[in-house]
Parts: structure tokens; sequence; C-alpha cells
């Protein structure tokens, strides 16, 4: 079980971006995970008339390892780590280790 998800809200630890918060939008096999509106750069590129893309400079998300990244945590307004559990009905689950707090339940 992976203990950053899909649509988790994140909070980056360390970099040009620290601080700033997102949804990730994707997580990457290779452990880097790509968070909304965080490490934007830009990009040129050429126009591709078939696929219907236009040329030109775009701004897109590039992926974050996901060690820069820790999940917010509303209760306590920070970013936390994830620990993952087993239920007595045998789900496994992550919760919060500072307060023991589930995310999905």
């Amino acid at each position: 079980m992976k203990k950053i998800r899909k649509g988790d809200q994140v909070v980056v630890l360390s970099g040009r971006n620290k601080g700033r918060r997102g949804a990730v939008i994707q997580v990457l096999a290779d452990g880097r995970v790509v968070v909304e509106s965080v490490n934007m750069v830009k990009k040129h590129q050429k126009p591709n008339p078939q696929a219907g893309k236009q040329g030109g400079i775009i701004e897109k998300e590039m992926p974050l390892p996901v060690s820069k990244v820790a999940i917010w945590n509303p209760g306590a307004k920070k970013g936390d780590r994830i620990g993952i559990k087993t239920l007595t009905d045998g789900k496994r689950v992550r919760f919060f280790k500072s307060n023991g707090e589930m995310l999905d339940a």
C-alpha cells in the first residue's frame, strides 16, 4: 500500500517550493509525485497539428521526489507522517502518526 495516493493534499517540505500545498495529480512508479501548481517549469513546445497541439511556451508541473512531500493534516494544520495499520476485519488503512487519526476509514 502506498502512503501517498492520487488526490491527497500534500505540502512540500524542502526546495524552492517549500511550504506550498496542492493535490497529488499523479504518482509515478519511480517514487515521484506530480503536485498541482507546484514545481512549475516553462517548456518550449513544438506545434503538432495532427494531435491538435499549439506551439509556444507552456507552463507545466514537473515531478517531485515523494520524500520531499508530506500529507497535509487538517487537524494539526501541518504536514504529517503516515502509518499503515490493519483493522480487525483485515482492511488496511492509513493513519496520521502525530494524532492517530485515520485517513481512509
